[in-house]
């Protein structure tokens, strides 16, 4: 069997969006599955990592289309400002800023990419009729993505799998973008068309499933995950001698665990002991104002403040991590996200100490995994109690992890998953 996965991430593109498909491929020939990649030739990646390219299989043949890049427009526009956003949305920013956001948010729907559907229709269209494919699979963000495998199933018939590696409508930044009504009436209509379209959808959140089910029947749910990295598994790191807590990744300004910030500071003002072993580690990008507001003016002696480190370096440094921080966007639709570095926190094998809903997604897999807690975002009372039961725990020596099922989020575990998928729809 041969299937062609349309995607935008690919090597030696860095950060999150790469993962699942990379991985995805990977493994996919040891199911009897035979991938070929369909990327930009051009494209624009805000972050580069060029140790991910070992992952990709030998002899994985890689189509490349040529992409218009408005983003690369606007980095020319702004290469003179400061940028002190971490996220996709500065939460100060300069008029010029504005007016672009809400061009891109009113004028490229669904996204930036939009310029690339047209072309990559047009060479799919000419390397399906003389190559055997048994199956297409779009994933999106971006979700212009998916708007190609639409328009392959509706012109030649061939059978198409949407992957929701991110939501769309329901994504953390979209009540932020400054929508006009008809802007926001076109992506759910654009959104709906999809589900409704595709043979198959795949949602990697329980919550993000219950969302789309009244449209499509056949929607699937695989969560992403974590692999075995070579020169990883014969690693021999000691934990940090302080009481580490470290969060690794990006930290936007509505990625912000103020219960933590308070717990942290009543922890600290109440017991001398607890801010001389406290060692707070930021790895990745922290947005200036959570940084200056929260961290800075609360005055914690040991701070360190990392930016981006190759994928490897960062699984050492979870690894060697007392406590790991995770938090997700306090937004409307916050139940159904699960960060993509919470499986690798599993991984790590070590407490996690998460910031989301009590009842979405995430909690519920640190709950059966039994890998941590997630606390309410506004819930102090939980966080500092959690907080120091960790603490008593290194003070003893023993702040250790039990978790269970792990397993189950390991790559080639999830892509067996997806390959069940697969030649149940190719069958049919």
């Amino acid at each position: 069997m041969k299937v062609l996965i349309v995607t935008y991430y690919w090597p030696p593109a860095g950060g999150p969006g790469v993962q699942r498909w990379l991985k995805f491929v990977k493994y996919l020939r040891d199911f009897g599955i035979e991938p070929v990649v369909f990327t930009a030739e051009n494209p624009f990646y805000p972050t580069l990592d060029e140790t991910l390219i070992t992952d990709v299989p030998e002899g994985i043949e890689l189509i490349k289309c040529p992409i218009f890049e408005p983003n690369n427009i606007v980095a020319k526009f702004k290469k003179n400002e400061t940028q002190r956003s971490a996220g996709f949305l500065d939460p100060n920013p300069s008029l010029i800023s504005k007016l672009l956001l809400y061009i891109r948010a009113n004028y490229f729907i669904p996204d930036a990419r939009k310029f690339w559907v047209k072309p990559a229709v047009k060479m799919l269209k000419t390397y399906l009729s003389t190559n055997a494919i048994d199956a297409v699979i779009t994933t999106g963000p971006p979700h212009s993505l998916h708007l190609i495998g639409k328009k392959l199933k509706e012109s030649i018939g061939v059978k198409w799998i949407a992957d929701f590696r991110d939501p769309w409508t329901s994504i953390d930044y979209f009540h932020l973008l400054p929508l006009t009504n008809a802007a926001r009436k076109k992506h759910f209509k654009l959104e709906e068309e999809v589900v409704r379209a595709a043979d198959q959808v795949i949602m990697v959140s329980n919550n993000a499933k219950k969302k789309y089910q009244s449209f499509n029947a056949n929607i699937a749910v695989i969560t992403n995950g974590f692999d075995t990295e070579k020169g990883l598994e014969t690693a021999k790191e000691e934990l940090d001698r302080k009481f580490s807590i470290t969060h690794i990744g990006t930290m936007n300004s509505e990625r912000n665990p103020i219960a933590f910030w308070e717990a942290l500071t009543e922890i600290s003002n109440e017991n001398p002991d607890f801010t001389d072993d406290l060692e707070l580690k930021f790895i990745g990008k922290v947005d200036d104002s959570i940084w200056e507001k929260e961290i800075e003016t609360r005055f914690f002696k040991d701070v360190k403040r990392i930016d981006y480190v190759p994928h490897l370096e960062a699984k050492l440094n979870q690894r060697k991590s007392q406590v790991l921080l995770i938090v997700v966007n306090d937004y409307p639709s916050a139940k159904e996200m699960i960060p993509g570095k919470t499986f690798e926190y599993l991984q790590a094998n070590r407490p996690i100490l998460g910031f989301a809903p009590e009842d979405g997604d995430l909690a519920e897999i640190l709950s059966e995994t039994n890998s941590g807690v997630a606390v309410d975002f506004k819930n102090k009372e939980l966080a500092k109690k959690t907080i120091l039961n960790l603490y008593a725990d290194y003070k003893k020596g023993n702040l250790q992890l039990s978790s269970k099922g792990i397993d189950s989020f390991h790559r080639r575990k999830l892509t067996e998953k997806l390959s069940v998928i697969i030649k149940d729809l190719i069958q049919d």
